[in-house]
């Protein structure tokens, strides 16, 4: 089987970032978790969200401090202990990372009515494309949907082989608001 290079996964802004973020509240700010290339970060403030990027490594993104509504943080979430314990963001999104410790920090930093966009690699994909290598950093079978909050609302979740050939977990989960908060944009997001 031909390898895969990735080069989509971490250049090109996430199908599902892209088909989920009009769930994210517009006011308040979106947490980009190790942001990478800064590929959600740049979508995101285009679209005039505020945007707190955060990765080890700021490099390929240190163009985008010039934007008004972007701040970055270059911070090692796997050597620090969570960073935000007192923020609450509009939104967090997390492609191709996983530490599982955060799980309960993502969504202890959510406000009411914040959603949680995440992605990222699953077992299937080290065993077809043997990428990530470690089990650190891959999710095994049905492994995101377990680590959803009892009290959260799933919106989406899908597990499988994507257009891209990489297998992956995603999932959009929403904190308990008032149902004003939420309802029109979900009946917008399921195309009802």
């Amino acid at each position: 089987m031909a390898r895969n290079d990735y080069s989509e996964c971490f250049t090109r802004p996430s199908p599902w970032v892209l088909r989920w973020k009009h769930l994210l509240p517009r006011q308040g700010e979106v947490l980009d978790v190790a942001c990478g290339p800064g590929r959600h970060t740049a979508l995101l403030a285009l679209e005039g969200r505020r945007v707190l990027a955060c990765d080890i490594d700021l490099t390929g993104v240190e163009a985008l401090a010039e934007l008004p509504n972007v701040t970055l943080e270059c911070r090692d979430l796997e050597g620090e202990r969570w960073p935000w314990e007192a923020e609450r963001f509009a939104g967090i999104v997390v492609t191709n990372y996983l530490h599982r410790p955060h799980f309960p920090h993502y969504w202890d930093s959510l406000m009411p009515g914040g959603v949680l966009i995440m992605e990222t690699f699953t077992e299937a994909n080290m065993m077809i494309w043997e990428h990530p290598r470690n089990p650190d950093h891959y999710l095994t079978e049905g492994e995101l949907i377990r680590l959803a909050p009892a009290d959260a609302r799933v919106v989406a979740y899908e597990e499988g082989l994507t257009p891209a050939d990489t297998c992956v977990a995603r999932i959009v989960l929403m904190k308990h608001a008032p149902a004003e908060c939420y309802a029109a944009p979900l009946e917008a997001g399921l195309g009802l």
